[in-house]
């Protein structure tokens, strides 16, 4: 059995920007949002360009540097509310609004005609339709509250400025008091917040359209959507062709180090990384109601479980981060399957299958995280080589990979899912007993065990959306 938990080939976290580590993670943001890969990291970079001749501080151009980069941290909190509203797949839903001018009633209402239901028969269309629609105003508003909020409330975990929190919550509004979710006008809008809107809104028509109508669109809503002041500001960077040509021809996370604030540069200390991944556990979990908490309840167990194997402090803590991380490519599912209550299709389960995959990729973006990716994107492997996404078998899946399968399965059978409720510890333990020593390595079952009897852990874990039937045999083939 591979004994070395992960791999101890990593660049000392101390050495290491924390701008770098959040322009990493922000690809798994920009999954969420149904965004081409680097979306955050080029808002970034049109946000302090048009920023520069503003004068701010290196406190402000700390905060506002973290802001356009973490701009979407509460994406994943409206994704199962979009897609249960619509019908339709969140990732597309979400690309399709950013490129509309959704304060427009006849534009939001061909939004809506053209999402709802999309694909499906022309009576259920037409239903769909009337029930988005019957939401009104305050629907609309409560969806982007949401997703406001959340992303504020983990900014404050990520012990990010109190302006780029601010700044986050008024992403979605418009200088002319008509955007959401409060409806704020003119220079009540934090002034970060009104570069956010206008950056990313930029960027989206940029990548999808080209520059002549980025420039075209932030003209068009001079005034309406943006300040004024700051669409000048943009117009006056045009003469800057070296930028913009740069820009068009493709961008790296690492453009954007030229912007950070040198004096006011955060490094990715050990604690500071534990927060990072307790914070996009955070976002990982929310992007389902029926994952509420999954990601820490993996990590607690697998820590435990550890721990009786003889894992030291270091392999603990390493361990606990690829648990915390484990979902991140499940930001990428639509919510139309992570919320099915019935049997996926071949289809949708190849997609499920898929997220192990992005999870690595996106690890690989984060050089200190990488040491940990190959371990969290193993967590569907079994020993007889019959899991995925690689297939490993029991001579290739190390011992903390080994660990993480089983936490994983654990928690995901004693959690409710949409296709039936969470069961009682007795019953989990004894269906994965089945697999004990074949599919699922037998120490780490009778660590996981053991674990459970020292927490008392008898009965389902509870999540806000339990509610539907049993339909047992499915769960333990789609576990985690």
């Amino acid at each position: 059995m591979p004994t070395s938990p992960l791999d101890s080939a990593r660049r000392a976290p101390g050495d290491i920007r924390l701008s770098e580590v959040l322009a990493g993670l922000s690809y798994a943001l920009d999954l969420t949002e149904g965004q081409r890969p680097g979306h955050a990291v080029r808002t970034c970079l049109v946000g302090m360009r048009l920023a520069e001749p503003l004068g701010l501080d290196a406190d402000d151009r700390a905060a506002l540097f973290y802001s356009l980069l973490m701009k979407d941290l509460g994406c994943s909190s409206n994704a199962a509310r979009f897609a249960a509203l619509f019908g339709q797949h969140d990732h597309e839903l979400k690309a399709d609004l950013k490129r509309i001018d959704w304060s427009h009633a006849l534009e939001s209402f061909r939004f809506v005609a053209r999402n709802a239901a999309a694909g499906q028969f022309w009576l259920r269309r037409v239903w769909q339709t009337i029930g988005v629609l019957s939401q009104g105003p305050e629907g609309a508003r409560e969806v982007v509250r949401t997703r406001c909020e959340r992303g504020a409330d983990i900014a404050r975990l990520l012990e990010l400025p109190e302006a780029t929190s601010a700044a986050i919550r008024a992403l979605d509004e418009h200088w002319d008091g008509n955007g959401q979710p409060y409806g704020l006008r003119g220079q009540d809008i934090p002034l970060f917040g009104r570069i956010l809107g206008l950056a990313q809104t930029f960027e989206v028509y940029f990548t999808s359209y080209g520059e002549v109508a980025a420039f075209a669109m932030a003209a068009g809503r001079r005034g309406k959507w943006f300040d004024p002041a700051l669409v000048d500001a943009l117009f006056a960077t045009r003469v800057d062709r070296s930028f913009w040509d740069d820009f068009a021809t493709g961008t790296h996370p690492d453009d954007i180090a030229v912007f950070e604030p040198a004096d006011r540069v955060t490094l990715a200390t050990d604690d500071r990384l534990d927060t990072v991944a307790e914070a996009f556990a955070r976002v990982i979990d929310a992007k389902s109601p029926w994952t509420y908490r999954h990601s820490n309840g993996v990590a607690d167990l697998a820590v435990s479980m550890g721990a009786r194997l003889g894992f030291r402090p270091k392999e603990l803590r390493e361990l606990r981060l690829a648990a915390l991380l484990h979902d991140l490519g499940k930001l990428g599912v639509s919510n139309l399957i992570l919320d099915k209550p019935g049997k996926l299709t071949d289809e949708e389960f190849r997609t499920i299958r898929a997220h192990p995959a992005h999870t690595a990729e996106i690890l690989a973006r984060v050089s200190c995280f990488r040491h940990v990716a190959d371990v969290a994107c193993a967590h569907h492997e079994r020993l007889d080589g019959r899991g995925y996404h690689r297939a490993l078998s029991r001579e290739t899946l190390p011992l903390a990979a080994r660990i993480l399968c089983v936490a994983d399965i654990c928690d995901a059978l004693r959690s409710s899912r949409p296709y039936r409720e969470g069961l009682p510890t007795e019953r989990v333990l004894e269906i994965m007993s089945q697999d004990a020593g074949t599919g699922l390595d037998r120490d780490c079952y009778d660590a996981m065990r053991a674990s459970l009897d020292e927490a008392n852990a008898t009965d389902k874990r509870e999540v806000p959306a339990a509610r539907l039937v049993p339909s047992l045999s499915e769960d333990y083939v789609q576990a985690g």
